[in-house]
C-alpha cells in the first residue's frame, strides 16, 4: 500500500519519531497533519512541503478542544486515513520515590490522550468505512522494568485499550489498529523523563543515545503500517530479546528484571532516598 495522498494525522510530530515518521510520509506524497506542542517546530517540518501539510497545534491532555481539532483536522481534506497517537512522555524513577502526581501525569499524557483522541476521531472513522489506528507504545508496554512503574502501567493500558478496540472495528469497520512497541530509539525521550518530583530529568541515557536512528525507526513503522500489522515491534538486541522471552518464558524475563531491580535498590542506599538513580540497560 503507498501513502500517496493519504491523510495522515501525526501527534507528537515536532521531534523524535513523529518527526521522521512526518518526513517518512511526506517523502511518499501523503498529506500530513502536524500536530504537537510547539507551533514553530511544526512549522519547520511543514516546511518540506507546505501545500500538503496542516499544522494544527494543541496540547494532548487539552480535552475540551478536541471536537473542534477533530473537525479541522476532517474538513481540510474531507478524511482521515491513518491517526498516529505519537505524543507521550517516560519516567526515570524508581517506585519509592515517586510521587502520585507524576503517575497521573504519565496517564494523562501516555493513556487518556491518545484514548480521547482516537474516541473523538473514531465515529467519522466508522462513518467512512475505512481508515487506520495506530499508538505508539514502547516494549514497556509488554515488559514491566525498574524505573517505569508509572510508565510502564500507562504503555500496557494503551496497549489493553487498543487491542479491545480493534476487536471492535477490525472486521466489523474495515478499520486497522496497529500498536508500535519501540525500543531505545535515539530521541530526547530520556531528557524529557519525569523524575520522581515530576521534574524533567534534564539528561539522557546511554541506551537511549545508543539507539535506533528515528529515521530508521520510521521506515520500520511505515512497513508495518502498510502490511497493517497489528504489533509493529522497533527494537533490538536486549529489548528485542525481552519481548520474545516475554511470550516464550516469562520466568526468565520476570528474574532478568528483578535482578536489575535489586541492583538499584543498592544504588538507591548508597545515594539516598529521593536521589536520580541511573538505569542501566533498560527499556525505553
Amino acid at each position: 500500500m503507498s501513502f500517496a495522498s493519504k491523510v495522515v494525522w501525526i501527534t507528537g510530530a515536532s521531534s523524535g519519531i513523529g518527526e521522521a515518521l512526518a518526513k517518512a510520509f511526506l517523502a511518499q506524497g501523503a498529506e500530513v497533519i502536524l500536530s504537537g506542542r510547539r507551533a514553530a517546530a511544526l512549522h519547520a517540518v511543514a516546511n518540506l512541503a507546505p501545500e500538503r501539510t496542516l499544522v494544527l497545534p494543541f496540547e494532548t491532555t487539552d480535552y475540551a478542544l478536541l471536537p473542534g481539532l477533530v473537525e479541522q483536522a476532517w474538513t481540510w481534506r474531507g478524511r482521515i486515513d491513518v491517526l498516529i497517537n505519537n505524543a507521550g512522555i517516560s519516567q526515570r524513577s524508581l517506585a519509592l520515590d515517586t510521587s502520585f502526581e507524576v503517575y497521573r501525569q504519565l496517564i494523562e499524557v501516555d493513556y487518556l490522550a491518545p484514548l480521547a483522541l482516537t474516541q473523538a476521531l473514531l465515529p467519522r472513522l466508522v462513518e467512512q468505512g475505512s481508515g487506520q489506528l495506530a499508538v505508539v507504545s514502547s516494549v514497556a508496554g509488554k515488559v514491566g522494568t525498574a524505573l517505569r512503574t508509572g510508565y510502564c502501567g500507562a504503555k500496557h493500558a494503551v496497549v489493553g485499550y487498543f487491542e479491545a478496540l480493534r476487536a471492535e472495528v477490525e472486521e466489523a469497520y474495515g478499520i486497522g489498529v496497529s500498536i508500535i512497541l519501540p525500543g531505545s530509539v535515539r530521541t530526547a525521550i530520556a531528557l524529557n523523563a519525569l523524575e520522581g518530583s515530576g521534574a524533567a530529568r534534564g539528561r539522557s541515557d546511554t541506551n537511549i543515545d545508543n539507539g535506533i536512528d528515528p529515521d530508521a525507526a520510521a521506515q520500520t513503522i511505515l512497513a508495518g503500517l502498510t502490511a497493517r500489522q497489528h504489533d509493529i515491534i522497533v527494537a533490538e538486541g536486549m529489548e528485542l530479546g525481552a519481548l520474545q522471552l516475554r511470550v516464550a518464558d516469562p520466568e526468565k524475563i520476570f528474574s532478568i528484571t528483578a535482578k536489575e531491580g535489586a541492583r538499584l535498590a543498592k544504588v538507591r542506599a548508597e545515594l539516598g532516598a529521593g536521589a536520580s538513580v541511573d538505569p542501566g540497560a533498560v527499556n525505553r
